[in-house]
């Protein structure tokens, strides 16, 4: 494919044209740091390999990092910067054993020449799952154990100066400090007024906005949100990859018109329990 020149991410659902992605690396405490559900190193090689190719064959330049020796959360890209339409922002990550990974996330933008909008700095820390653009001046942020106010505040400063509203919902304790639970583990947007939706963690205020704004969408069973069914990467509108064994949602979408695109993802997505989203930076969407 041709390089492009352009970059930034205006919403979540517009031709995704180039994302970047990073080689798990086999080396590392998966269980004792990572908290994963140790993974078949081998397998979990051979399913990104096969992610990665069908982003390609679905038309995305795919630009792949380096596997980081140790780093064992580093294959989740989504969550050491935020891509937004005017260049990224490198992020400060609160769960300790990942707080090199913005350091290494910009060598590889630095190495492609994706432009930083800014980083952020203590107090502030958060993740890129975290947060869901619906339109190229509305960014909803979760506010969590992952993302403080400091972090929000820190994002709505960067954001503001380019005319972008930032909206916060607090996010529920769910299992702790320890257990992984992002915006994105609820929230999915698949088009510009459909998305998939976890409810029973999904903060009220949130499921109101998205009624204001007329977006509707499909629920996920508790059983498939544990096996990513709610964290979903659209391509374009109404086409979206979702990770295998979760047969209701994969129903409702096809049912309701959607094109989905199923990759095995038990090593690299379940038990490290990040999604086909999380597997992914976005560096370019480009809208129709």
């Amino acid at each position: 494919m041709t390089t492009s020149t352009s970059w930034g991410t205006p919403d979540m659902v517009s031709q995704l044209s180039r994302v970047l992605v990073r080689t798990p690396t086999t080396v590392g405490r998966f269980v004792e740091e990572g908290f994963w559900r140790m993974p078949d190193t081998t397998e979990l090689l051979k399913e990104h390999e096969k992610f990665t190719n069908l982003l390609e064959s679905l038309g995305c330049q795919v630009d792949v990092a380096s596997p980081v020796e140790g780093l064992v959360d580093a294959v989740y890209m989504h969550d050491p910067m935020i891509m937004t339409p005017h260049g990224a922002i490198l992020l400060h990550m609160a769960k300790p054993v990942r707080s090199p990974e913005p350091a290494e996330f910009r060598k590889d933008l630095e190495r492609i020449g994706v432009p930083i909008l800014g980083q952020l700095t203590e107090p502030a820390f958060a993740d890129g799952g975290d947060k869901v653009w619906l339109d190229a001046k509305t960014l909803l942020i979760g506010h969590g154990y992952r993302t403080n106010q400091a972090g929000i505040d820190q994002i709505r400063a960067l954001l503001t100066p380019h005319g972008v509203d930032v909206f916060s919902f607090d996010l529920p304790h769910y299992e702790g400090p320890g257990a992984v639970l992002h915006l994105m583990s609820v929230l999915s947007p698949i088009a510009h007024n459909k998305a998939v939706v976890y409810e029973p963690l999904a903060p009220v205020r949130l499921l109101q906005f998205l009624e204001s704004r007329g977006i509707s969408w499909f629920t996920v069973s508790e059983k498939e949100m544990l096996t990513q069914g709610a964290n979903i990467l659209t391509i374009r509108p109404n086409v979206v990859v979702l990770a295998a064994g979760n047969p209701e949602i994969e129903g409702k979408l096809r049912e309701g018109g959607v094109e989905v695109h199923v990759f095995a993802g038990n090593n690299v997505a379940v038990k490290g329990d990040g999604g086909p989203t999380c597997l992914t930076a976005p560096l370019l969407r480009i809208t129709q």
